[in-house]
This record gives structure tokens, C-alpha cells and sequence, in this order.
């Protein structure tokens, strides 16, 4: 016991490495503030685009989405950091992640948008035409706040996979929360910064996994009655 404390849970090591670590905790945060609004909002505007559309339409939607969740986020992130420069273009290490984050993510959200609206009953949007209600303000009024419900544990569960995602910017050297605790860990020659890492992973994360289990236990319920 004495040993595995002594390498996994040194306190004089973490002592020394926890600003670093702080620093890489809020590289992690601002990568989640950024990517999980855009991809989300990407994802919503991709469902509601594919119920407006025509068939034609609709299969290359259907294509676009399935091809941006066929892709890792890691092999995204590859692609656009280390390819793009070879065509003259150049982005910054932060903006790379978020590209990759939000496209991949956004097949995701994408495709639970267009699941829940399609499980809303077309006598809705039938309901509201006549109503006087233009296809927009009955998506708007009507469809959406009924489908934002039924996925609201699907949204959720995605968001906290893509908090989870946000360790492949150590591919590019983006100094986030993993890669701030590998340059630790090479610092004190110990695996304790890892070990700090899985702790604020959990602290953070666990509630939010908790909340998510029970918003599915709830759709589940929903969808029994």
C-alpha cells in the first residue's frame, strides 16, 4: 500500500504540479463552453434542416451525418491539423480541436434531433397548420418543445461523452488537462499528476452522469405509458 501511495498518489508531487494542473483544467473548460453550444446548435439546425427537406435532400443529410459520426474525433483531428497546412491553410491548435470536436459531435447531436423530431405525430404539425401556424412557427412552438424533451437524455449523455473527448487535444500538444498532467508527470517522474487527473475527471463528471442516468431512467418511464 505504502508503495503504490509512494507512485500513484504522491502528495509533494502533486503539491508541485496542481497549478499546472489548474491550467490545464481551464483549457478543458473553455474547449467544453465552446464546442458543446456550436455542436449542438450545428446538430439542431441539421434535424430541422432534414424535416424541411425533400428526399433528395433528406439522403444527403442522412449521409453528411452519418459520415461526420463514421469518423473518430481523434482521426478528424489529424486530418485537420496536419493536412489543412499542406493546402496553405493554418489554424491554431485550440481551433483544430474545436473543428474536430464540433464536427463530430454534431452528426451526433444531429442525428438525435432528427430522431426526436421525427417521433413527434405528423397530426401535430396538421394541428398547427390549422391553426394558421407557418411551418417555422410550428416547428418553433410546437414540434420542438415536445422533441426537446424526449431527447433531452440522449442530448445529455452526448455532452458528457464530448467533455470526455476534449483528452485528444494532447494529440496536438493543446495543453489541456491531459497533456498538463503528462508534462507533470514528466516533471516529478511520477504518475501522480494521471491519478490527479482521474480524480477531477470523476468530481466533475460524476454528478453530471448521475443526472443523465436519471433523466434515462425517466424516458424510459415516459415511453412505458
Amino acid at each position: 500500500m505504502e508503495l503504490f501511495l509512494a507512485n500513484f498518489a504522491n502528495w509533494q508531487s502533486f503539491l508541485r504540479i496542481w497549478p499546472l494542473l489548474l491550467q490545464g483544467l481551464e483549457v478543458t473548460l473553455k474547449l467544453v463552453a465552446v464546442c458543446l453550444p456550436l455542436a449542438a446548435l450545428c446538430g439542431l439546425c441539421a434535424g430541422v434542416a432534414w424535416s424541411f427537406s425533400g428526399p433528395r435532400m433528406r439522403r444527403f443529410l442522412i449521409a453528411v451525418i452519418d459520415l461526420l459520426r463514421a469518423f473518430p474525433a481523434l482521426v478528424l483531428l489529424v486530418l485537420i491539423y496536419y493536412s489543412l497546412p499542406a493546402v496553405g491553410i493554418r489554424i491554431s491548435a485550440f481551433s483544430a480541436v474545436v473543428l474536430a470536436l464540433c464536427l463530430n459531435n454534431t452528426g451526433y447531436f444531429g442525428e438525435i434531433f432528427r430522431a426526436g423530431i421525427v417521433s413527434i405525430d405528423k397530426g401535430q404539425f396538421e394541428a398547427a397548420y390549422s391553426l394558421g401556424f407557418g411551418r417555422l412557427h410550428a416547428m418553433a412552438a410546437i414540434i420542438l418543445p415536445q422533441a426537446m424533451r424526449r431527447v433531452l437524455a440522449p442530448c445529455a449523455s452526448n455532452a458528457l461523452e464530448l467533455v470526455k473527448a476534449t483528452s485528444i487535444a494532447a494529440i496536438v500538444a493543446l495543453p489541456e488537462l491531459l497533456r498538463s498532467a503528462r508534462v507533470a508527470q514528466e516533471q516529478t517522474y511520477n504518475p501522480t499528476p494521471l491519478t490527479a487527473v482521474a480524480v477531477i475527471f470523476f468530481i466533475l463528471l460524476w454528478p453530471f452522469s448521475r443526472w443523465v442516468s436519471i433523466l434515462e431512467r425517466r424516458a424510459i418511464i415516459l415511453r412505458g405509458r
